[in-house]
């Protein structure tokens, strides 16, 4: 049996095993340590560095520099991030590989959905270490790939739509861990009206965030900008009566009872 809970935030949440369900509305951001900057986890691994969650910037809030020790990925629902190498704006998602180092400056005010899967080094200072992002440390570092731009920016919308061999499922490969080294891949995934992806194993866990309209998992409704978190060895169902926009982060290979038809993706789609 697959155990389900509903969390609220704490200053550090942490990822549960079975099926998390967290739903932002009401509730209210901490204060991550620099001026007009907010932070709503639906976990957090702050030894680690692991984080899921929403991140808010006020007009003219800077996140500061500092410098990626693991991949980042930050999904643009409202506003936009400037850094040296250009913007990341409405509806795009933003990717920071191991060793991207940037400060980034948000012009209006700005919303992310975001995880990190790593620590982040701030240079040393006197002051209170930052929580804007998870693990963070104080420490001298240097950008060792400076030809390298330190965000990989992505019209995810535009990117090409795939059948998944479920009906009614369709996927987005918005970026496939292999070249970072990782067995994992972050899609989008649309569900249509009546569609249903059938029982599934997350060998190591997955997280969702419902961009749009609705979706159950195991029978627990997700509406949009709510979050589904799957612990490692979970099994789980998928289905949406009036359909879904999602994003997901599959941690690596899904397993599919033996004999269902058309779902033979090891990434679940």
């Amino acid at each position: 049996m697959t155990s389900s809970a509903v969390i609220s935030p704490s200053p550090v949440p942490t990822r549960a095993h079975g099926l998390m369900v967290f739903d932002p509305e009401g509730q209210a951001f901490i204060q991550a340590g620099r001026s007009g900057i907010g932070i709503l986890p639906v976990y957090e691994d702050r030894d680690q560095g692991r984080f899921l969650g929403l991140v808010s910037f006020e007009a003219l809030a800077r996140s500061g520099l500092h410098q990626h020790q693991g991949v980042a990925t930050s999904f643009i629902a409202r506003g936009g991030l400037t850094d040296y190498s250009g913007a990341v704006r409405l509806h795009q998602v933003g990717i920071n590989l191991k060793g991207s180092t940037h400060d980034a400056i948000a012009y209006e005010p700005s919303l992310l959905v975001a995880r990190l899967e790593g620590p982040v080094l701030y240079p040393p200072s006197d002051a209170p270490i930052p929580l804007t992002h998870s693990g963070s440390r104080y420490a001298r570092f240097n950008n060792e790939h400076p030809e390298v731009p330190p965000e990989i920016n992505l019209d995810i919308d535009l990117l090409p739509l795939q059948d998944s061999g479920v009906p009614g499922l369709g996927r987005q490969v918005i970026f496939d861990y292999a070249p970072a080294g990782g067995d994992k891949r972050m899609l989008q995934l649309h569900l249509a009206p009546g569609s249903r992806v059938p029982e599934f194993l997350a060998t190591r866990g997955a997280d969702f965030w419902v961009r749009g309209g609705s979706a159950r998992f195991n029978g627990q409704p997700v509406r949009a900008n709510a979050f589904a978190a799957l612990g490692a060895g979970t099994r789980c169902t998928i289905d949406s009566e009036f359909g879904a926009l999602l994003i997901a982060w599959i941690e690596g290979p899904t397993h599919w009872p033996e004999g269902t038809e058309g779902a033979t993706s090891p990434f679940l789609i």
